[in-house]
């Protein structure tokens, strides 16, 4: 008997197994570069920026794996997003010298301005939310975007243990870089003990919507979405969601885990409704 020893991307998986081969996002194919990409997938496996409990490091490796059992299709939108777009596995922004963030964070910028460059949207799959101020230095230099920001916490807080660049900050410093419109940028699912008034203070003196989880289980997700689109508007903007935006039945592994957030469902059936915007890249973090 002859066998493969590729894996080709989106094997039927009634002929050959999904656990095989070499695990890439969706099982999408691998691509050295972002060259005539439309949308490339990337890891980012860094959690050097973490202020609680690491492993988000090993978040895209995951990723990978569970993804293999995804199939084509969304039953609810019935579209295959692969016949309508060009999209790959680029491999992981990892960087060379872990052990210092801010350089870790320029090594990351260097891999999305590549990408940004190429003119390819990126997706990526942290990674700590330190990680999401890189991208935006690689691809909002040209303006800032807006942002839907699914979370427990802010993360718009300040110096923490003599640094500025940790993973309850990066919005502070993209707003003060220039990188990120608070004005249009809302932060939904806000909860918790682990925000401070500090944090609250900024995001809402610099004008962003900050949606409580509060305020979210009282409206819904209708509401709270037609208003995030409302705001954010049809300028670029970006979408991050932080898994500890779940309730930690959910993501239990989390970083720093909060009671009383979203179901699955209900992350879902607000992310669908964000394809009417203008998005230029989006994350998965803290995994």
């Amino acid at each position: 008997m002859t066998r493969k020893y590729r894996y080709p991307e989106f094997e039927n998986p009634q002929t050959r197994p999904r656990y095989t081969g070499i695990p890439t996002f969706f099982r999408t194919p691998f691509q050295e570069t972002s060259k005539g990409l439309d949308i490339a997938l990337v890891g980012v496996p860094f959690d050097g920026g973490v202020t609680n409990r690491v492993g988000a490091r090993h978040g895209p490796r995951e990723i990978r794996n569970q993804s293999s059992l995804i199939r084509k299709m969304n039953p609810v939108s019935g579209i295959d997003p692969y016949d309508l777009a060009k999209i790959a596995d680029v491999g992981d922004a990892w960087v060379e010298g872990p052990f210092d963030l801010e350089q870790s964070h320029q090594e990351i910028e260097n891999f999305f301005y590549e990408i940004h460059n190429s003119g390819a949207l990126p997706v990526s799959a942290g990674g700590d939310h330190s990680v999401t101020l890189p991208i935006f230095r690689a691809i909002a230099s040209e303006r800032p975007l807006g942002m839907v920001h699914f979370d427990a916490h802010c993360d718009t807080g300040d110096d923490y243990l003599g640094s500025k660049f940790h993973h309850g900050a990066p919005f502070r410093r993209a707003v003060e870089e220039g990188l990120l419109d608070p004005k249009r940028t809302v932060q939904i699912g806000i909860r918790g003990s682990l925000n401070d008034p500090d944090i609250w203070k900024f995001s809402h003196d610099s004008g962003m919507r900050v949606i409580y989880i509060e305020e979210f289980f009282e409206r819904g997700c209708k509401a709270v979405i037609d208003e995030a689109k409302s705001i954010v508007g049809p300028e670029p903007a970006y979408l991050s969601f932080d898994v500890d935006g779940l309730d930690p039945v959910y993501a239990p592994g989390t970083g720093t885990p909060e009671i009383g957030g979203f179901s699955n469902l209900e992350a879902q059936l607000m992310i669908r409704e964000l394809g009417e915007l203008n998005l230029v890249g989006g994350d998965l973090v803290d995994v």
